[in-house]
């Protein structure tokens, strides 16, 4: 398990490693969008990872090249859909609402 927080909702989760973001994310109760069912496609699902960044998976070239299409990308960018979660303690920032 890892302790994943949610901004800016300020949410809490405990997740299991191996679970991508996007499925975390929605079993914290957080809404996300994602308008291409988790197939790192669309871009919507995009997020800023604020700490823990060396526990994820690391960035795949659909991922990458998806990334590559979306204004607004930094350093800091993930898509949740393509990103797994590793043991450490990770921090993330939604960057849009549903």
């Amino acid at each position: 398990m890892t302790t994943l927080t949610i901004l800016p909702a300020g949410i809490t989760f405990d997740a299991p490693a191996g679970t991508t973001l996007l499925q975390a994310i929605k079993d914290a109760g957080a809404a996300i969008i994602s308008k291409c069912g988790g197939k790192g496609e669309c871009g919507a699902c995009h997020l800023y990872v604020q700490e823990g960044r060396k526990s994820l998976s690391k960035v795949q070239r659909k991922e990458n090249e998806a990334l590559d299409a979306i204004i607004g990308v930094s350093s800091k960018s993930r898509l949740a859909c393509q990103t797994t979660l590793g043991e450490e303690p990770v921090t993330i920032e939604l960057l849009s609402f549903v």
